[in-house]
């Protein structure tokens, strides 16, 4: 079994996808795996591309991706708060918390308790933010097949 670093890895093998939409996603782990060939420069939020690399991949994922496990996992998406009004985003499913971009912290410590849920509508009104998702959702399925 392969060991990650994002915050939760140990317990999303608990977590497992709420219908077979995509061949062989049956874990956040599983997830993580397809993303890293996925995640790129336009995925990453505009205000982060200039920071963005192959080194920090995770880098300006957190919301689009969030959103992206919740459609496979189901469970909520939260967020904690950032410097100037900006949330980070990560999942809670059965309370199974797991955060698939944790690592673009590099050490920090975050607080995974009492944050706001975040909802899709409100990040999506951001059309490059939608935009981004949908990128990501089409790579999946083209990467994993879906029905």
């Amino acid at each position: 079994m392969k060991k990650y670093n994002f915050y939760g890895f140990e317990d999303s093998f608990n977590v497992h996808s709420i219908d077979n939409k995509y061949k062989n996603i049956n874990t956040p782990s599983d997830l993580y795996e397809a993303l890293l060939k996925i995640w790129c420069e336009y995925s990453c939020a505009p205000r982060m591309r200039l920071n963005w690399s192959y080194e920090n991949i995770t880098l300006g994922q957190c919301s689009i991706t969030a959103f992206l496990a919740q459609d496979i996992f189901g469970g909520k998406v939260f967020g904690i708060p950032r410097d100037e009004g900006n949330v980070h985003c990560y999942n809670v499913v059965d309370g199974h918390v797991f955060d698939l971009t944790s690592e673009q912290f590099q050490g920090e410590i975050l607080d995974y308790s009492n944050n706001p849920e975040q909802f899709r509508e409100k990040h999506f009104a951001k059309e490059e933010k939608r935009q981004r998702y949908e990128y990501l959702k089409t790579e999946l399925k083209k990467l994993k097949g879906a029905f």
